[in-house]
C-alpha cells in the first residue's frame, strides 16, 4: 500500500518479477498479473483481512503509520 495512492481501495502484490494491484472490496486484479497460484494465495491471505486492509487504506489516505498485518499461515 503506498500513501496518497489513488482511488478505489487497493494494495499492491509482488512476487518475483510479477506485480499485480488488488481491489480490496471486490479482491479482483485492477492491473497486473500473478500466476493463479500465487493469486490464489494472496486473494485467500487478503480475504482473511480484508478488514484490516480497509482500516489500512484509510490510515495511508490520513499518513498515518500503517498496521502491520499478519501473513497467510
Amino acid at each position: 500500500m503506498y500513501y496518497n495512492d489513488h482511488p478505489p481501495p487497493h494494495f499492491h502484490a509482488r512476487y518475483a518479477e510479477l506485480k499485480a494491484i488488488i481491489d480490496i472490496e471486490s479482491l479482483t486484479v485492477l492491473y497486473g498479473e500473478l500466476t493463479p497460484r500465487v493469486l490464489g494465495l494472496v486473494v485467500e491471505w487478503a480475504a482473511l483481512h480484508k478488514a484490516e486492509l480497509l482500516a489500512d487504506w484509510e490510515l495511508a489516505r490520513k499518513q498515518e503509520p500503517l498496521v502491520r498485518i499478519a501473513p497467510l499461515e
